[in-house]
């Protein structure tokens, strides 16, 4: 859950939604946060917040939450039904208390399209919803994915290609100590990427049909020069 009430009153309210599509290791959550940053927007990570409650442990003993960790920490997309309803009523929330949001890859399914972006479009106008597809090849999400290494105290991504140790010890924000995601093994990678061809790349023509403001960014360069290009989209729309 977010605390949404924090300077609330000392910040502009940019009420629009973003949502950021690409392969795994396309620098979604990193674009993101500098995006939320930039327009003081509510970076909803859908991933880390799926991940906070099959994770938990007070609710290991639900037989559903059982299930979709498995899913989970397989790199396979959890049922949509539990993802939709769950992010349904957390966008909700945040909307109803005046922020806006960016999103990093989702929805993630054809079902949750249908449902989320009518809601979104509800939520915000249709005006205010902004898609970006970040594109790399294939082998370049493979080896972002396996270098990433991610701070256990404040969840900061460390991106190795612009850091000077090549093991690193300890986070440059926060003095903690970084560990890999079950999701960035090499097996599991594989089929995040099957997944997200197969079932997530087949809403950008559902975006397209729908009218939505749209556009590809190349995510090869260093992320401030990406976070430009879609800065450069959406400054006028804030």
């Amino acid at each position: 859950m977010f605390n949404l009430g924090f300077f609330r009153y000392n910040v502009i309210m940019r009420k629009i939604v973003v949502v950021l599509y690409g392969p795994p290791g396309a620098g979604k959550g990193t674009q993101a946060n500098l995006l939320a940053s930039k327009l003081d927007l509510i970076h909803f990570d859908t991933g880390r917040f799926l991940e906070s409650i099959v994770h938990d442990p007070d609710r290991q003993h639900e037989k559903v939450v059982r299930r979709e960790r498995a899913l989970f920490d397989g790199g396979k997309l959890m049922t949509p039904s539990f993802v939709t309803g769950e992010v349904m009523r957390e966008a909700r929330r945040i909307a109803k208390a005046g922020w806006g949001m960016v999103l990093s890859g989702s929805p993630r399914t054809m079902y949750e399209a249908k449902k989320l972006y009518p809601l979104f479009e509800k939520l915000y106008g249709k005006k205010k919803v902004n898609v970006f597809v970040l594109e790399v090849p294939p082998s370049e999400s493979i080896r972002r994915n396996g270098a990433r290494m991610v701070c256990k105290s404040c969840g900061y991504l460390l991106l190795t290609r612009f850091y000077p140790h090549r093991k690193p010890e300890h986070c440059p924000v926060c003095a903690g100590s970084f560990y890999k995601r079950s999701l960035d093994k090499p097996s599991v990678i594989k089929v995040r990427l099957k997944e997200y061809e197969e079932r997530t790349f087949p809403i950008i023509d559902y975006v397209k049909k729908h009218g939505y403001n749209l556009h590809r960014v190349d995510a090869r360069p260093a992320p401030y020069q990406v976070m430009e290009h879609i800065y450069g989209h959406v400054k006028d729309r804030a």
